[in-house]
Parts: C-alpha cells; structure tokens; sequence
C-alpha cells in the first residue's frame, strides 16, 4: 500500500477499481481524523472524483446500518450507483466508513446498536466536509451531505442548529445541502419540536416503511421551524431501502425492533426512479449554483 503524507493532518492510502459494470469506477481510498477526540478515530473513505478541472462541488455520502463495506468486501451497489449517478452530474463523492475503523460489525438489531459510535457518526461527517475543503479539486462552498437509515439519523444530528459535532468556526462554509433516506431518528421525540437547520434538506421515505415510518418524520419536517428550508418526499407503497438495486422486498426477522416490529426491505422501481431525477436536481440547484 502506498502511503503520502498530504498538508496538514490528511493522509492519503490508494486508488482502487471496482470495475463493475453500470456501477461507479475507480476511486481512491483515504484517511482522515474524526472530530470525536481525543483520541480521533482514523477514518476511512472512499473518493469519486468527477470527470473534469477545476473546483467541483462535492458530497458526503453517511451509510446505513449494515456498514459501508458489505460481505463480499465491496462498498454495497446502493451506494456505488448513487456516486456513479452524481459523478455524471459533476458531483464529486466521499463515502465515510463510520464501522470499519472502530472495530464494529452492523448496526441494525439492537443488540448490536452502539449509541456511542452512532453519537459519533456526526463528527464524522463534519471531519469529512473539513478533508474535502482542503483538496484543490473540491468547491469548499459546496458540498453536500446524503445519509441512507441510520445514516439519515446522523445527518439530522448533524445538520441541526445546535449540533454539537458543528465546528465552532467554518470559515470555507457549512454543508450547503442535504438529503436524508428513510432516516432513522426522524421524529419529535429524538430530535426536539420546532426542529430547525441552516442547512436546506430534502427527505425520502418509503410510505410503506415500518422501520423508520413516514408518520413521524413528516409531522417533524412539517413542524420546522420558520427559516428552516425542508421538505420530505413520501413514496406510495415503497418500503425501507426502495433505492436498493435489484433487492427483492423481504422480510429482516433478524432486526427486529425492541417494539416488537419486523423490518421489510426492498426496492420499489417507481421511488427509485423519481430519486434518481428528484435528489441530483435538487443537490444541482444548491451546489451547482455560482
């Protein structure tokens, strides 16, 4: 592995290709501090530049709860078709691999949910925005935030006004946008009333979902406060994780919920494709703009 040392506190490993058809190319593994120290925890993460020069926008990409990186060894397909679909756009993506570095499996059933590493995630995404405002190819100005599940739930806790993990001083700017799937922490009780963000967000969620349900999160979106820009798209039938490719809608007994409730997954052709065109105009109307 070849290891060079970059200015300041980043450090860069290698590039690597998946090369798999319709799916996002090469990318190159780097190493980052958290903002969860001391002692910070490395971070990595997986970078997809945009063809082109210049400064692009970018953005950070928060996973769910079964990690980053799946059995096979690969980020998972969700993920890499989502970078393959706004590097086309111009969007330059980092993924941010929240369990790999700490030691720790999936997230999902509650015997294996660590509060601790899920309060942390939130410094994680903003150790990202500060590695990607320190590369000459990235706008500081634009960079946006997409979280999927529990990585939904990080972006709420992330982009909130009041977020702790919020870096007291941003002198090249804050996330610029944000899109939360399906997020896990979506209602009143986790996240407060009058919930309010500097940051404008759009949410997805399935209307079928009983994992994050739509109920909840709608009536916290709706509630925000006055010039707090937020809006939430809610699909018809769709379940949790409608924008997996190719996965069949099933049943997830593993991860049954503490209240008893059994997950159902997968994806709905009909929300997938609405995604597809609905979030890339919405990040391109915030982050490519002059």
């Amino acid at each position: 592995m070849t290891r060079i040392r970059l200015p300041g506190r980043w450090l860069l490993t290698m590039t690597l290709t998946w090369g798999l058809s319709g799916l996002a190319g090469a990318q190159t593994l780097v190493q980052f501090p958290s903002l969860d120290g001391p002692p910070a925890t490395t971070l990595d993460a997986y970078l997809f530049k945009a063809e082109g020069t210049g400064q692009q926008p970018a953005v950070v990409f928060l996973h769910g709860c079964g990690g980053l990186i799946g059995r096979s060894g690969s980020i998972s397909p969700r993920e890499r078709q989502w970078a393959a679909r706004l590097n086309a756009d111009g969007l330059t993506v980092l993924m941010v691999d929240s369990f790999g570095p700490r030691h720790h499996g999936e997230m999902c059933s509650p015997a294996s949910f660590d509060p601790a590493i899920y309060r942390a995630r939130a410094f994680d995404a903003y150790a990202a925005l500060l590695y990607l405002q320190s590369l000459d190819t990235v706008r500081p100005d634009r960079v946006g935030l997409i979280g999927w599940s529990e990585g939904g739930g990080t972006l709420l806790n992330t982009i909130r006004s009041g977020s702790k993990a919020r870096p007291s001083g941003l002198p090249k700017g804050d996330f610029r946008a944000a899109v939360a799937f399906y997020p896990a922490s979506c209602n009143r009780w986790a996240q407060g009333w009058n919930w309010a963000s500097p940051t404008p967000l759009l949410v997805a969620v399935g209307e079928s979902d009983v994992w994050t349900p739509a109920g909840p999160c709608r009536a916290l979106i709706e509630s925000a406060s006055d010039g707090t820009t937020a809006a939430i798209q809610v699909y018809p039938g769709a379940f949790h994780d409608f924008d997996w490719p190719d996965m069949p809608v099933h049943e997830v007994p593993a991860f049954k919920t503490r209240a008893g409730v059994i997950p159902i997954e997968g994806m709905d052709p009909a929300a997938l494709a609405d995604a597809r065109q609905r979030v890339p105009s919405f990040l391109k109307s915030l982050l490519s703009t002059p």
